[in-house]
């Protein structure tokens, strides 16, 4: 599990903050609000499982994450997730993402998550 690798990517840490917002996203959501290569999300989702932040379920053909808060959580994985939200909740950028957020869930979910 590497929580420093997963935490020092600025990307990484928008997905966790919009997982904070938002408790559970579709990868489409995230693709949307990142405005990355798919690739290039799915990388960062794979680092943040990987560190154990995120867990993901599939819903059909979506695949929808949401930040590790379980009681089988460690410490340090807990520690981590409260340390990320509490230090970047009132940067520009994690703002606007909420607002973005926002506006890109308004939209129908078969609209917004069409391949």
């Amino acid at each position: 599990m590497n929580i420093t690798k997963a935490l020092s990517d600025e990307n990484r840490v928008r997905v966790l903050m919009a997982l904070h917002a938002k408790d559970e996203l579709c990868v489409c959501n995230i693709n949307e609000l990142l405005e990355l290569a798919p690739s290039t999300v799915s990388k960062h989702l794979f680092i943040l499982k990987n560190a154990r932040l995120v867990k993901a379920r599939k819903d059909g053909r979506w695949i929808y994450y949401r930040l590790n808060r379980d009681q089988e959580a460690s410490k340090m994985v807990t520690q981590a997730l409260e340390w990320i939200i509490h230090s970047v909740s009132n940067d520009p950028v994690i703002k606007a993402d909420r607002e973005m957020l926002e506006r890109m869930l308004s939209v129908q979910f078969e609209t917004a998550c069409s391949p």
